[in-house]
């Protein structure tokens, strides 16, 4: 059995896993809704750190999606924000501590699970692609670059491709503009800001927010979360719907007053770190302490910083974390009818507004109405 913690390149590699996903979700945040950088990168890193060290596997937090493409498409204040993170957080401790979320997860059949991780890793790969496209003709071959170094490398322990991938995106940065100078002569301390959410905003927050999100908290976050764990690390029987509801819950109950935003586990971040090496809570550790530093001292010029990641790298490190989650669908192949379901369900994810919700509840009804009618495929 490996260790609960270690650090070395291949954890340092998965550290990057999940960058794609998180990093331009946060700083579209930041530079729409005008979330404080520090006490978001703060809040984010600290709980990194936190995930990786109670669960000791690369059991990463992430921004809550449907909240975060809210936000940055209504422009919405962050106070509603923070409100709904108070809402999620309330629900999903008390469907850990009741019991009701080991209920949900035995009435949701496997197959929409697979489904919903089918669905969410197309949609990451998509975004991944308009992500090589950045930067143009430029853009283009980089990713193409980085692609093909991915392929070649595979899971080659002592060369990590993200690592790779990541020396890439620097020299990319300096090429096209990176500003030492800006970084040497901006950083500073920060702390968090506290807050005391509204009764207002969390209303508001819920309804608006947390509502739409709730779908895809409960059959991504926890539930398809779960069932890759088992996947992934079958010896990890603790790892229960119920322990990461528990902690989802946990957490949304403290970073509303500290400023953070509402955050999750997700099945594609551990697909995206355990993809690229990591094996252990040490990558989480490693990519919280990346935060954690980036908003103590250097949240006043965070958005000169990440330039050190040029989009194509970050569409590179996305689309092998969405075909990490995607070709789980082949766990479902030999069941026609299981298969059938789950393809709906991805399929009505990628195409339709709202599609985590409607393909959830329709992939459960089509399901249970083929069993009922014998119906098979």
């Amino acid at each position: 059995m490996s260790r609960r913690i270690a650090f070395n390149r291949n954890e340092l590699a998965g550290s990057f896993g999940d960058l794609g996903t998180d990093l331009p979700l946060i700083m579209g945040m930041i530079a729409v809704n005008g979330i404080d950088p520090a006490s978001t990168l703060i809040v984010f890193g600290s709980l990194q750190i936190l995930t990786g060290l109670v669960y000791g596997m690369p059991m990463p937090v992430q921004p809550l999606k449907a909240i975060a493409a809210i936000m940055i498409t209504t422009g919405a204040k962050p106070e509603l924000m923070y409100g709904a993170g108070l809402v999620l957080g309330v629900a999903m401790l008390v469907l850990s501590l009741s019991g009701g979320i080991t209920k949900i997860a035995a009435w949701l059949p496997t197959c929409v699970v697979r489904g919903i991780q089918f669905g969410l890793g197309m949609k990451l790969m998509l975004i991944a692609a308009s992500y090589m496209q950045k930067m143009g003709s430029l853009g283009l071959v980089v990713s193409a670059m980085g692609v093909l170094l991915v392929m070649l490398l595979g899971q080659n322990r002592k060369m990590p491709a993200s690592l790779v991938l990541v020396g890439l995106g620097v020299v990319l940065a300096w090429f096209t503009g990176f500003r030492t100078d800006v970084i040497v002569s901006g950083w500073g301390f920060s702390l968090p800001r506290l807050h005391v959410p509204g009764w207002s905003d969390v209303l508001e927050g819920g309804i608006h927010l947390a509502l739409p999100q709730i779908a895809l908290s409960l059959g991504n976050s926890i539930i398809a979360t779960s069932l890759l764990v088992s996947d992934l690390f079958p010896e990890r029987k603790d790892v229960t719907v119920k322990k990461v509801s528990f902690t989802y819950g946990l957490m949304n109950l403290i970073v509303p007053f500290l400023s953070g935003i509402p955050i999750c586990h997700g099945s594609g971040g551990l697909a995206g770190h355990y993809r690229f090496g990591a094996r252990s809570g040490g990558s989480v550790v490693l990519y919280g302490l990346m935060y954690l530093t980036l908003g103590m001292f250097f949240s006043r010029i965070i958005g000169d910083v990440v330039k050190i990641f040029p989009f194509p790298i970050l569409g590179v490190l996305l689309f092998f974390e969405g075909f990490s989650l995607a070709k789980l669908l082949s766990h479902v192949q030999s069941s026609g009818k299981d298969l059938a379901v789950a393809l709906w369900v991805g399929i009505v994810i990628i195409g339709f507004p709202y599609g985590f919700l409607i393909g959830m509840v329709s992939g459960v009804l089509i399901f249970y109405a083929l069993q009922k009618w014998r119906i098979s495929l």
